[in-house]
């Protein structure tokens, strides 16, 4: 499985560290909470809550470098639109992955 990164992080900080840093700080603070709100909306079968929540995940997880599940979460959304929970399993995988790299910070 592909695995977050810091390259586009870095490319967009132009070495700045602290910018790096805060970037971080900001992604720690709201993702676990979007994550929670995912869970939330999917338990309760809200289609278009969850929708909006992975919109907003998925630009976490282009930010973490992550261009082939962006893919997923982009077709994914796509589903929910549809009202199919297709790539369900996949999308949450790449979420553990994303909560796993974070920890780390």
């Amino acid at each position: 499985m592909e695995q977050p990164n810091l390259s586009y992080i870095h490319s967009m900080s132009g070495g700045d560290e602290a910018f790096e840093k805060q970037l971080i700080d900001i992604i720690k603070v709201e993702f676990p909470e979007e994550k929670k709100v995912y869970f939330k909306n999917m338990a309760e079968n809200n289609n278009k809550l969850s929708v909006d929540i992975v919109h907003k995940l998925k630009h976490k997880i282009s930010i973490l470098g992550l261009e082939k599940s962006y893919d997923v979460a982009v077709q994914f959304e796509n589903n929910l639109i549809e009202g199919s929970t297709e790539l369900q399993d996949e999308f949450e995988l790449i979420l553990a992955t994303m909560t796993d790299f974070l920890e780390q910070f």
